[in-house]
């Protein structure tokens, strides 16, 4: 399945598109904040902050080592550097998407805290019990082996490190409307019911500390999203640059998927013993 993933991600020169449009926006793209990126890289259900309630909520330490798993163009691990000063380390199947990372955390100017690589979360390259916390935010729908995937987290984190769950799961309601952001046909959608996925992480040795629905939540905020598309357009950054013309499709499809319950949005943080 990591070939037809690779595939769908796939998005050449997509640092140039970015930058082009940067510049369309009267920005320098050598010296940008990570809001001026917020329409291109924070592309996940409840934006920035989603990513930065579920780390508050989790209080970890001080300089803590934090793996973002699937990455993507880097806007959560630029997020955990900038707002709460950790150490992050980025990995992402879709190299064009590592590529990217790297020259928009430059002209963020916190490259020094971040490194990006790419590589599969099934066959993590690196040592066991090296990181704090793992941030894994919705990536879990484009992996078959999740058993797999829950292992390596559990192995690459030190004992009484915290994994950070921002995940979309099946729901009880019809069959997902396609495109969505990580499928734009069923094939490469693996959903599972978060009563399986609850199995998986425990069968992994996790511990629940925190889960939350916010189900609810995302269609509002998706409904949000929608709206103001309709009233101000696609600006010069928008998810068209990442997904080709498939985006167009994503905001009503993904405000169906959540008010229907096809789909759900579960946060959760749990602990390795």
């Amino acid at each position: 399945m990591e070939p037809l993933v690779k595939q769908h991600y796939a998005s050449p020169d997509l640092a140039q598109r970015i930058r082009a449009g940067i510049l369309k926006m009267g920005k320098n793209p050598d010296d940008l904040a990570t809001r001026d990126l917020a329409a291109v890289d924070q592309l996940h259900t409840g934006g920035a902050p989603a990513t930065i309630g579920l780390t508050e909520r989790a209080a970890l330490p001080s300089g803590s080592i934090v793996l973002d798993a699937g990455c993507g163009i880097g806007g959560s691990s630029r997020l955990l550097a900038e707002h709460f000063g950790y150490r992050v380390e980025g990995i992402d199947l879709a190299g064009d998407f590592i590529d990217t990372a790297v020259l928009l955390t430059q002209w963020c100017g916190l490259d020094g805290g971040i490194r990006f690589r790419r590589g599969s979360v099934l066959d993590l390259p690196f040592e066991g019990g090296c990181f704090d916390a793992v941030l894994c935010q919705h990536i879990l729908m484009n992996i078959e082996d999740k058993s797999g995937a829950l292992a390596e987290f559990h192995r690459v984190l030190q004992p009484g490190g915290r994994l950070l769950l921002h995940e979309i799961t099946r729901g009880e309601g019809p069959e997902p409307a396609m495109p969505v952001p990580w499928a734009s046909d069923p094939a490469i959608s693996v959903l599972t019911p978060w009563s399986d996925l609850d199995h998986r992480l425990s069968r992994a040795g996790f511990q629940p500390d925190h889960v939350s629905d916010e189900t609810e939540h995302s269609a509002a905020w998706w409904k949000m999203v929608n709206t103001v598309k309709r009233k101000k357009g696609a600006g010069p950054l928008n998810p068209g640059l990442v997904f080709g013309e498939d985006a167009d499709r994503f905001g009503p499809n993904m405000e169906k998927n959540f008010s229907s319950r096809s789909v759900c949005c579960i946060e959760a943080i749990l602990t390795r013993p």
